[in-house]
């Protein structure tokens, strides 16, 4: 099992594979499956994606039983058409994707969490806008989530994808990096590339912290993989330009575990501290479960 980046690009480097064809390697080797049966959970995953993008933007949207949250991917692609965004209709269509998803979890819909529930719209935020811009086949969106999950399982090994263990760094940082690393490997980059790609898309999100309102995976969370979403894709542009983040993406992995470990519990998914203990996410608590003694 590859349990560094540096180990992950070194082996990509070697073998002349990207890194996608290794992490299909290394899961037909460790579950004892067929290729074709990896390859088709994978597609299932992809398939999942693509339905709550699809349900989260359709009609009037879907809206979570505490109303928090909901109508805003609608809301994202109504104001796209109108063609005057300020960000490109590029940057905003990933935002959309992604509050699409996540509104789709808030209302108990059928997600795939990548790598959590709290950061689901991440990856497909940048996935099904790339889908558009690169003409992408099948094939390379299913590389693309072999990709990240790569770098994902990394993070996962060496420091934590929790909210609860590392604050929201964990969860939308961690997925924002995969999706960086994939979208550069999807756009033609390297594994290197991939790696700088992903060290600089977790380094500008260290320190976020996990707050949200009565405890509920909405406020902050859906815009958060909004943030995450565009954050994903400036990385991978910037690593495809050349540039790096000096500071490699192992010794970035292993800063955000110290970080994630040295936030006080009112900031790790307790609903104590930050946005949710505000005046505002107070009430907001109370209005839907009642006053706490």
């Amino acid at each position: 099992m590859y349990m560094s980046i540096a180990e992950l690009v070194a082996a990509a480097t070697a073998q002349h594979l990207p890194i996608s064809e290794l992490i299909i390697n290394q899961e037909v080797e460790k579950s004892h499956l067929d290729r074709e049966v990896v390859w088709a959970m994978m597609i299932k995953n992809l398939e999942v994606m693509r339905a709550a993008v699809k349900r989260g933007a359709e009609g009037d949207g879907v809206h979570s039983t505490t109303g928090l949250t909901g109508g805003e991917a609608v809301k994202l692609r109504k104001y796209r058409e109108r063609g005057h965004t300020l960000s490109g209709d590029a940057m905003v269509e990933a935002v959309q994707n992604a509050i699409a998803t996540n509104e789709v979890n808030a209302a108990m819909g059928v997600v795939c969490a990548t790598p959590t529930a709290g950061s689901t719209g991440t990856l497909p935020g940048v996935l099904f806008v790339l889908e558009r811009r690169l003409n992408l086949t099948e094939e390379q969106m299913v590389r693309f989530l072999f990709t990240a999950s790569a770098f994902g399982m990394v993070v996962a090994n060496n420091a934590m994808i929790a909210g609860a263990t590392g604050g929201c760094q964990a969860e939308v940082g961690s997925a924002s990096a995969m999706g960086a690393a994939a979208a550069v490997e999807v756009a033609g980059g390297d594994a290197q590339t991939s790696a700088e790609a992903f060290a600089m898309a977790m380094s500008n999100l260290l320190g976020l912290v996990c707050d949200p309102v009565a405890g509920l995976v909405e406020l902050p969370c859906v815009k958060r993989n909004a943030i995450g979403a565009g954050n994903a894709l400036i990385a991978a542009d910037m690593a495809l330009a050349g540039c790096t983040n000096k500071i490699p993406a192992d010794e970035v992995i292993a800063a955000m575990k110290e970080i994630g470990e040295g936030l006080p519990k009112e900031l790790r998914e307790t609903g104590l501290g930050g946005l949710a203990g505000t005046p505002t996410g107070v009430a907001m608590k109370e209005r839907i479960f009642g006053k706490t003694i």
